[in-house]
């Protein structure tokens, strides 16, 4: 070894070990070949450490954090939809009655939701475009409270004033067991009225709609009672409602809840340490505007609840740093450890001439040199 240098390459920072070039020519082939890929062994080694680590961090941190029992959330954005619902400390325990055991899920979950808003049913009028799209989250509204609500129009194109949003009755299928053939009962079971509510009113209803019987076995998803219909939300294109539970101071001061648990909005208003609002716009827009951790820490503490997610961030960089060095300085490229092990596994190709190994050398070091160049240029372009 000749001397140590450090560089910057644009924003990325460097390191070289220049070698006596006489020395390594003396070398064995396969001596030489161990040298030049020390560099790569050891992002290789250190990238398999930090993937053990990241896999083995739940057990590691078993002692101190509960993991996969419910996202915890750690920061929450002043420009986020959510911000003034959730604070930093709440857990979240659902979106739409699906439980969220871990921040994977939650992404999980909203991209789900996200696509379904997105929908497009062009071959249905606008009225089953309507009702299709809606299917699955409705709530049970009384006739009392839809007679005072302001019936909207299909034809004639109006919408809900700002403080009230759009519902539709929905046909249920449940509806035709029932052996009442009143105006009420027939009327829900025929769907299509549309109805302006205020959501906030709706939220505390009981549930209903087809979406809703994989919670509710026990009983018709969904059947309400003879004193009210299905009514679900009228949502436009890339809109979605979603409904969000959580549990408020942490749910490990509520002995009550469990980790399998599903939460019953019955129960759930009766319980303090659970709360529920609803979300209505672009659903990705909540994904990241939320900071969370799969992690809930044992004993209160703020700088604890930060430990698990400062650790694996730093994991995984370091993960992708040593993985990206590894696969860069690998590339048959001028003035990397590629070109160093390119020459030297040239030589184990004794059929060739060393004239037409050099020929052969040089034009697989300039087209690496020139793929790599175009794939870095369209990987900044992309970024930019």
């Amino acid at each position: 070894m000749e001397y140590i240098a450090v560089f910057l390459a644009v924003l990325f920072p460097g390191a070289l070990l220049a070698f006596d070039h006489e020395l390594l020519q003396a070398l064995s082939k396969v001596a030489a070949l161990r040298i030049y890929c020390a560099g790569i062994w050891h992002n290789a080694v250190l990238c398999a450490v930090c993937a053990g680590a990241l896999f083995l961090q739940p057990l590691i941190l078993y002692p101190f954090y509960i993991h996969d029992e419910g996202p915890l959330v750690l920061e929450v954005s002043p420009t986020s939809p959510l911000s003034g619902h959730l604070s930093p400390g709440d857990v979240i325990i659902s979106l739409d009655d699906f439980r969220i055991n871990n921040a994977q899920e939650w992404s999980q979950i909203i991209a789900v939701l996200t696509e379904r808003s997105y929908q497009n049913f062009q071959n249905h009028s606008l009225l089953e475009n309507s009702m299709k799209r809606s299917i699955g989250k409705g709530y049970c509204i009384p006739y009392s409270l839809v007679e005072e609500g302001k019936r909207v129009s299909l034809e004639g194109n109006r919408t809900c004033p700002d403080e009230l949003s759009a519902f539709i009755t929905i046909p249920c299928s449940d509806q035709a067991m029932l052996e009442d053939d009143n105006l009420e009962v027939n009327h829900q079971r025929d769907g299509g009225v549309f109805h302006c509510f205020y959501a906030k009113n709706v939220l505390k209803l009981e549930k209903c709609g087809d979406g809703r019987g994989r919670l509710h076995s026990n009983r018709s998803s969904c059947l309400c009672s003879k004193e009210g219909a299905c009514f679900l939300p009228l949502l436009s294109t890339g809109v979605a409602c979603v409904e969000i539970t959580y549990s408020s101071p942490s749910p490990l001061q509520c002995s009550h809840l469990g980790r399998t648990r599903v939460i019953d909005d019955n129960n759930s208003r009766e319980n303090p340490c659970v709360k529920t609002f609803v979300f209505v716009g672009d659903a990705i827009s909540i994904k990241h505007s939320v900071l969370l951790t799969s992690y809930q820490p044992r004993w209160s503490a703020k700088f604890g609840a930060h430990l698990p997610y400062v650790l694996e961030r730093l994991l995984m960089f370091t993960f992708h740093v040593s993985m990206t060095l590894a696969l860069l300085n690998s590339l048959p490229v001028y003035f990397l450890d590629g070109e160093a092990i390119s020459e030297v596994i040239s030589h184990y190709f004794r059929v060739l001439s060393p004239r037409r190994r050099r020929i052969i050398l040089q034009y697989f070091l300039f087209g690496g040199t020139v793929a790599s160049i175009i794939v870095f240029v369209r990987i900044f372009l992309v970024l930019l």
